[in-house]
């Protein structure tokens, strides 16, 4: 944690790696959109799928390109091919690099999926909006967790007066005190 004017940062240097996913939908440069469609369809997780070519990523192509890019001007999705209407450059991200750092990325590209490269340009995962959503979920339950084992030692301790053990402390001038001790501060 690193404080400063007076505010906290919490820095937790979790790697890309670490929550990427490795099912990552594909599709080759050359299909139709159809196929790309169906291939968005095909798995639980809709939404994009990583263009491909010669297995190196190229582009991107999401529902909203179908829709805003075919669809909404009744072009023939069988005669429309991925490359026609992909994304790109594509914007990747190293496994090595932290959240923090995918975060920047994102908002700065204004975009919601980093695919995940290796040194060889490779891919070998994604990481999306809504898998960073998860991790800030799970690190906000780890401090409510904290924060009730700290509540608790407030109730339960030693008396930092007394050195005496007590089921109930009370706070009083930056102290916890037991209840003698505190009966002792108010006279």
């Amino acid at each position: 944690m690193l404080y400063n004017n007076g505010k906290i940062h919490l820095e937790t240097h979790v790697q890309v790696k670490e929550i990427m996913r490795l099912n990552v939908k594909t599709v080759d440069y050359n299909a139709s959109i159809v196929n790309a469609a169906q291939k968005m369809c095909s798995r639980d997780i809709a939404g994009s799928c990583i263009v491909l070519k010669n297995n190196l990523p190229i582009g991107i192509i999401t529902e909203q390109d179908i829709n805003c890019k075919v669809v909404a001007k009744n072009i023939s999705p069988n005669d429309t091919l991925v490359k026609d209407i992909m994304t790109q450059p594509l914007i990747t991200i190293q496994p090595d690099m932290n959240v923090e750092q995918a975060i920047k990325m994102m908002a700065k590209s204004r975009v919601r999926r980093l695919p995940v490269v290796n040194g060889e340009e490779k891919l070998i995962g994604i990481i999306t909006v809504r898998d960073i959503m998860a991790l800030g979920a799970t690190i906000n339950e780890l401090v409510h967790d904290l924060a009730k084992i700290n509540s608790i030692s407030e109730e339960r301790g030693v008396c930092e007066r007394c050195g005496c053990m007590s089921d109930e402390l009370y706070p009083i001038d930056s102290l916890l005190l037991c209840s003698n001790c505190k009966e002792d501060e108010s006279l």
